[in-house]
């Protein structure tokens, strides 16, 4: 556990570090080409870092956090496009917070929606941290429980588990840069469709930044062949197989084992049926359209039984659900062997 915190902390640095010098090349070096060609190394940089760090939590986290939005924001930014390039007048200290961390700075006139459904309570919070540790208890029973419904708790706590992470994280960046930021999630398990869960409703910065370096640029380029009518639909799929590769690249970091695909797959499926349900949705949005009250029940349970067949096969495989239970038993004994510690000194303490 201290040689990975160790190698977390010298990582962070590293990102650090690089993160500075890309801000200090932006008033030296022109966006285009050349910024590009100054900025690769540094992508290349982030896509070897995580390979330092062996834990589910600190390894998964980073790659996500590192190896996929940072990169892909510096790729917006050498070009002079995307949240690193929103405002010329960019702090080190913020441009480095936007560049590794998954946050947007809210708009001055936020949608309805974000408005009204963004904002999440603490209360809301401090019940699915709940919700995970009665998931882990729940573990425990394994040998008793159906494999499905041991895939169904997965589904629960990655959810839960990720929507805690990125809410932490973006309250240290709101409360260290004084600004009001878009939420990450927005109870994805209301989704109606493939469309409003993929692109409204789960983690909303994945969704932004892959829509800006890989739907835009491909449906621009879809244009001048297909026409503007038919052009969404392989953005729509160029962006699931990249959204797939990244999921690959993060399972690789995290059992460093030949892939096998079956990430990829699943997004790509996703991706082919979201490309047919818009057309179809708009096909058919004047005469009929699913309450719902069924649609709903349908995206989740969609979502739920694709994840069971492709999602979590390799994510099993490499056993990261076990070490990730063993870095929770790691984390219960090192914060009770702390409590026992501070106890006794203060038992000293009071004794002299």
């Amino acid at each position: 556990m201290g040689r990975e915190i160790n190698n977390f902390i010298k990582v962070w640095v590293s990102v650090l570090a690089s993160l500075s010098f890309c801000y200090l090349i932006a008033s030296k070096v022109p966006k285009g080409k050349l910024r590009l060609l100054t900025i690769l190394p540094i992508c290349c940089l982030f896509l070897l870092l995580p390979l330092s760090l062996h834990s589910v939590h600190l390894g998964g986290t980073t790659a996500f956090f590192v190896a996929w939005l940072a990169n892909f924001k510096l790729l917006l930014f050498s070009f002079g496009r995307g949240p690193l390039s929103s405002d010329p007048s960019l702090s080190l200290f913020r441009f480095i917070s936007l560049a590794c961390f998954p946050i947007r700075i809210k708009k001055q006139n936020p949608s309805p929606q974000i408005t009204k459904n963004g904002t999440q309570s603490l209360l809301n919070y401090a019940i699915k941290g709940l919700l995970v540790a009665l998931l882990i208890r729940a573990y425990d029973y394994r040998p008793y429980l159906h494999p499905k419904v041991i895939l169904a708790l997965y589904c629960f706590h990655i959810y839960f588990l990720l929507e805690i992470i990125l809410a932490v994280v973006a309250y240290l960046a709101r409360a260290l840069l004084g600004l009001e930021l878009e939420p990450q999630f927005d109870d994805p398990y209301l989704s109606t469709s493939l469309q409003d869960f993929w692109g409204r409703r789960w983690n909303i910065m994945a969704s932004n930044i892959l829509r800006s370096t890989v739907y835009e640029p491909t449906r621009s380029l879809a244009e001048r062949i297909t026409g503007r009518k038919w052009a969404s639909l392989p953005a729509i799929l160029a962006t699931f197989v990249v959204s797939g590769l990244m999921h690959e690249l993060i399972i690789f970091y995290l059992g460093r084992s030949e892939p096998t695909w079956e990430m990829t797959w699943f997004f790509i499926l996703h991706g082919f049926c979201l490309a047919l349900e818009i057309p179809a949705k708009s096909a058919l949005a004047s005469r009929w359209r699913l309450h719902r009250s069924v649609s709903g029940p349908l995206t989740i349970a969609f979502v739920m039984g694709t994840s069971f067949w492709l999602f979590f096969p390799q994510f099993l495989r490499c056993g990261a659900d076990i070490r990730a239970l063993g870095e929770y038993v790691a984390v219960g004994e090192f914060v009770r062997d702390a409590a026992r510690f501070f106890k006794a000194g203060s038992f000293h303490v009071v004794s002299a």
